[in-house]
């Protein structure tokens, strides 16, 4: 799949088409855009036999590429298969809350040059790319962010948050709970299979998870490292299983090195299919000779560990991150598939800077299920909801209150954002674990 789009203003040209080989190596167009990203995330030029491994994970995952190239003749420069500006999708899973798994499109590797900036190519590319998405019938998009700046202009609000964490884990280290199951030492190589297993059983209990891309069981298993596609001689893992003998949940981590003071493992990914299994992982990881310090930066909001310890004060706040990204393209499906807690109604009006899905909208809540109802544009509303707010209200991941007093709100009363709050109020905070 291969298509053509023609820029002659700035004789740029964009070509979408799936990443290929040609025989054993990748063909020039992948191997020209594996290096565009990574010139534009400052990585090392890539290893032609890293990208022919990636090209089949990005096969497994349909991914589509995109590239902008300039094809005028200028001497010297970099190579011309090599594009000025990148992006992909794929589709995958969001769990919106009780179980539900909605298909999501998700976008990734998004780069443009710095020579060629303020030409309006990512513009284009996520414009053209949103309404196609629409167009095929998916409701919700989603990316990860590098900079926080550029993506709320396209109608992305941050809808899920984590936070890093360092926990002293010398003599101060204990959990208050008493221990569950059994942990074991695992080979690595084993979570290839056992990984998505229960990565999956937590994907369907907790909000706000996307589905995994196939690389991930790649690189928490060790069979690829985190900057290429070569076995990772470092990576550790353990594996809990519960009082029955099943396993439901798994660690896999590195150790910083001793050079490096206090003594400090480097959590990869932990994954847990039930909350006991959470703390079980981590009393695994206070119990390990030697280490004085465990780093995650994927922890929680509400984090049970932090409420779990002993001495609390070992547990400690390094920093705390916005993940995932949720930009709503059809309000009717979107809102309509989500649970909620409450029962009420309100009329919005939703601006969309794209226009993909602006317009006036009746959500009706009664036992739990919410139906919506379009109207028309000339309808009374009781707030006016910019779209990138409504994708950071939609897990519950922020409230209404507080989007309310930041000002993301028009027109709205006190007693509107009051409906809004009881609407879009979740009884878990959502929670997701995978970068893509």
């Amino acid at each position: 799949m291969t298509t053509h789009m023609q820029d002659n203003r700035q004789d740029l040209r964009i070509e979408r088409f799936a990443a290929g080989l040609d025989g054993d190596a990748p063909d020039a167009r992948t191997l020209g855009w594996f290096e565009a990203v990574s010139f534009g995330f400052y990585d090392k030029k890539p290893d032609p036999a890293d990208v022919a491994a990636y090209t089949k994970a990005y096969g497994a995952d349909r991914r589509v590429l995109w590239g902008a190239y300039d094809d005028s003749p200028r001497p010297g420069v970099w190579d011309n298969q090599v594009p000025v500006a990148t992006y992909a999708t794929m589709v995958n899973t969001l769990n919106v809350g009780g179980g539900r798994l909605m298909d999501t499109h998700l976008i990734t590797a998004v780069t443009v040059r710095a020579t060629h900036r303020r030409r309006g190519l990512l513009r284009r590319m996520i414009t053209d790319d949103l309404k196609h998405a629409a167009d095929q019938g998916l409701a919700m998009a989603a990316l990860t962010v590098s900079e926080a700046t550029i993506y709320g202009r396209f109608g992305f609000g941050a809808a899920t948050f984590t936070r890093e964490v360092e926990i002293d884990v010398r003599e101060r280290f204990g959990l208050r709970a008493p221990a569950t199951g059994s942990m074991e030492l695992a080979e690595p190589a084993s979570l290839q299979e056992l990984a998505p297993e229960l990565f999956n059983r937590f994907h369907i209990r907790v909000p706000g998870s996307i589905g995994r891309q196939a690389s991930y069981a790649l690189r928490v298993s060790g069979r690829w490292s985190q900057d290429s596609a070569a076995e990772d001689k470092a990576l550790r893992a353990a594996v809990h299983y519960d009082g029955d003998g099943r396993p439901d949940g798994y660690v896999s981590y590195r150790f910083a090195g001793w050079e490096n003071k206090p003594y400090t493992v480097k959590v990869i990914d932990l994954v847990a299919a039930s909350q006991a299994a959470y703390l079980e992982l981590w009393r695994y990881l206070g119990s390990l000779d030697l280490m004085e310090r465990i780093q995650f930066p994927l922890c929680p909001e509400q984090d049970p560990l932090a409420w779990g310890l002993t001495d609390s004060r070992g547990y400690e706040v390094k920093a705390g991150e916005d993940v995932l990204w949720l930009r709503v393209l059809d309000p009717v499906t979107v809102l309509q598939t989500r649970p909620y807690v409450h029962d009420g109604a309100c009329t919005v009006r939703i601006s969309d800077p794209l226009d993909i899905c602006g317009g006036v909208y009746r959500l009706t809540v009664q036992d739990g299920r919410g139906t919506v109802d379009r109207l028309a544009s000339d309808a009374d509303v009781d707030a006016v909801v910019p779209v990138d707010s409504l994708g950071s209200l939609f897990l519950g991941g922020v409230r209404a209150r507080t989007l309310a007093a930041a000002g993301h709100f028009s027109g709205a009363s006190e007693e509107t954002v009051d409906r809004l709050d009881s609407l879009f109020a979740t009884d878990t905070a959502p929670y997701c674990i995978t970068h893509f």
